[in-house]
């Protein structure tokens, strides 16, 4: 049995639903790093030694600019670590919920138009907007 457009507008009502219940959630990840000093005399300069650390830092890219914070081990490191657990399951629900749609818009019929002249002027509207899309393609603006 195929799946029904009942179904899935179901299905797409409860995915909307997980998708009030979601928590804090942040974009970005989380990175432990070790580093050296430069110190000659230091422990991190010899060979095999992993440098001084860890040391947490949550980095993130927002509209091209790169944000990043130093963490500290605890609590707040906790709850970053969550935040950006939520944001993965966020990304996660808005694929499936894409996926549905699609599906959903699959099943749906398309509205048959018996009048001529109303099918006329909505193909000429739809040339007329292609049209303008197409030009400001050509035109650069």
């Amino acid at each position: 049995m195929g799946e029904t457009l009942e179904m899935l507008e179901a299905k797409r009502k409860s995915l909307y639903q997980k998708l009030e219940e979601m928590g804090d959630f942040r974009r970005g990840t989380i990175s432990v790093n070790y580093r050296r000093c430069g110190k000659e005399n230091c422990i991190c300069t010899k060979p095999g030694h992993p440098g001084h650390g860890p040391q947490y830092l949550w980095n993130t890219t927002i509209k091209g600019k790169s944000y990043a914070k130093s963490l500290r081990l605890g609590p707040e490191l906790q709850k970053y670590k969550e935040e950006t657990a939520q944001y993965r399951d966020f990304l996660k629900l808005c694929v499936e919920l894409v996926e549905l749609n699609e599906r959903i818009c699959e099943l749906r019929p398309v509205a048959e138009i018996e009048d001529k002249h109303e099918q006329g002027e909505l193909k000429k509207k739809l040339q007329r907007f292609f049209r303008k899309r197409l030009k400001r393609k050509w035109t650069g603006s």
